[in-house]
């Protein structure tokens, strides 16, 4: 049981020590580093100007500049056990009480974009922040890396995204045989490594100074000894190495005809794109894990990214949830049906989604296990946590869809329908809404559009149920953690013991007999 009585190794946040986090113009001018980026047929350059990103690598920004912001520094801030000022979710934490901290930090970053950017800067701290205490687990050689890349993210607070899934093609097949298309070992030096291959998706990826390069379960567990080897790393990449190459899908920042017709996709689309890596050259200082299978196997059970990835995660999509409730609450007002029964009941649906997200993190924060010399979420509340919440967002789109109905299609073309005189006067008369001008009704249901069915939103319903892996791998992550944890055998005792009452004479039991 881990307690209060852990002595605690952070501090909290003060003035007497440098903060040197990247403010948020330093943040802007960090990306223009040189990196590969390919958009439209393009090679892109100053990606922070760039009609594609400008607008979500600003949204960003404003993360950077709330922790120089003396409104926020409290929730936001803390010093670590080496002195560096730093995120609270990019520090480990060693108490139940620091991890609710931490909660409290994730929020307050969250609720900055409204909780419409998935992978902000502290999702990946959900790895990096345990690097540190938690070194012992990699490779002797590597573990003064783990060390270093702790050290370096939290006092910046790095911006770094990650890619641990292989391309869809030949999944079939063993990996060996797809090492054309695969991230695989090409040589070594006394430098570093060089790799080729592809992963997907990379979100975010363009607005981040690193990407983690790494394996998921469902991979790992397909590999084998005294074959995989090549393909058994894990490291760390520059965004600008040489030879890293990121292609992005279609943006939706770039297509927004404006920011009253797309309100959202305008600022928080987070390009996603494949990363294509040409013999890269990743120096040893990156590298956590070389040609260790059984390492790679462990990492998601054993580096605490998995507890914790889940806690942010909860709490970004509960912060979404809060401002879809109050959309849906707003849409329904503007049609007149927000006293009808069954409307009133879509909304307390919405809020028990977002209430049951919000006391799981709870749970996450007082349910606690060892994670080196911190304390991470329960694994199994994590799983339990991770399923519900790749699966709750499609309930939500359904409700929207079957109370708002058609109302979100009565709308104009474009903002630029309003600019026309000819056509202002009809627009005012019949595009009203119960209590709202016609300029503020369709300005609402703009918005709603953009959160439940533009191109925009049927990205975040695809990100919502599968950036965390598989259906099926959610529940079989369940399965095994039952078993592994007995409380399975616990479950089948019970039936046992209530058939152990009666045979087919009857009651065996004394107190029925």
């Amino acid at each position: 049981m881990i307690t209060e009585q852990n002595t605690a190794k952070n501090r909290p946040f003060s003035k007497e020590y440098e903060n040197k986090i990247f403010t948020g113009q330093e943040y802007l001018n960090s990306l223009d580093d040189g990196r590969e980026i390919w958009f439209n047929g393009e090679r892109i350059t100053n990606i922070a100007e760039h009609k594609a990103f400008r607008n979500s690598a600003r949204s960003i920004a404003r993360f950077y500049d709330a922790m120089h912001d003396e409104r926020y520094q409290d929730d936001l801030l803390l010093v670590d056990k080496n002195g560096i000022v730093t995120h609270k979710f990019f520090a480990p934490s060693y108490t139940p009480r620091e991890l609710d901290e931490a909660r409290k930090a994730i929020e307050v970053s969250q609720r900055i974009n409204y909780g419409w950017m998935g992978r902000t800067p502290e999702y990946k701290a959900a790895f990096m922040a345990h690097l540190q205490d938690n070194a012992g687990f990699y490779q002797k050689e590597f573990q003064q890396n783990a060390i270093n890349w702790y050290k370096k993210t939290a006092e910046k607070c790095l911006f770094l995204n990650h890619v641990l899934v292989d391309p869809p093609v030949d999944r079939s097949k063993d990996r060996v045989n797809v090492k054309n298309v695969f991230v695989s070992v090409d040589k070594e030096d006394d430098k570093g490594i060089y790799v080729s291959g592809a992963k997907m998706v990379a979100t975010g990826s363009v607005l981040t100074h690193g990407t983690f390069v790494g394996l998921t379960g469902n991979i790992t567990s397909m590999m084998e000894k005294d074959r995989d080897e090549d393909m058994a790393v894990i490291f760390f990449a520059d965004m600008n190495t040489p030879g890293l190459k990121m292609i992005c899908r279609p943006s939706y920042e770039h297509d927004a005809n404006s920011a009253y017709d797309a309100p959202l996709s305008s600022r928080y689309d987070e390009n996603d794109s494949v990363i294509i890596m040409d013999h890269a050259f990743i120096p040893w200082e990156n590298v956590l894990v070389y040609r260790d299978i059984d390492r790679c196997k462990q990492f998601y059970k054993e580096s605490g990214f998995f507890n914790r990835y889940n806690l942010q995660a909860a709490v970004r999509l509960a912060i979404k949830l809060e401002f879809c409730i109050g959309l849906f609450s707003e849409g329904t007002k503007a049609s007149g049906t927000a006293q009808f029964r069954g409307v009133q009941a879509g909304t307390g649906e919405l809020i028990g989604i977002k209430n049951t997200l919000w006391s799981l993190t709870t749970s996450m924060v007082n349910d606690v296990v060892s994670c080196g010399t911190g304390v991470v979420p329960n694994a199994e509340v994590a799983a339990a946590l991770r399923l519900y919440m790749s699966n709750c967002w499609d309930r939500v789109r359904e409700i929207f869809e079957s109370v708002l109905g058609g109302a979100p299609v009565y709308t104009i073309s474009s903002n630029k329908d309003l600019l026309n005189v000819e056509l202002r006067p009809y627009i005012e008369q019949y595009y009203v809404g119960t209590g709202l001008e016609a300029t503020d009704r369709i300005k609402l249901f703009k918005l709603i559009w953009d959160s439940m069915y533009s191109e925009f939103a049927g990205r975040h319903s695809l990100y919502e149920r599968n950036y965390s892996g598989s259906q099926d791998l959610q529940r079989l992550d369940l399965l095994r953690q039952a078993m592994a944890s007995k409380s399975l055998d616990k479950c089948t005792a019970m039936v046992q013991k209530c058939m152990d009452d009666y045979d087919i004479n009857g009651w065996t039991n004394t107190w029925l007999t």
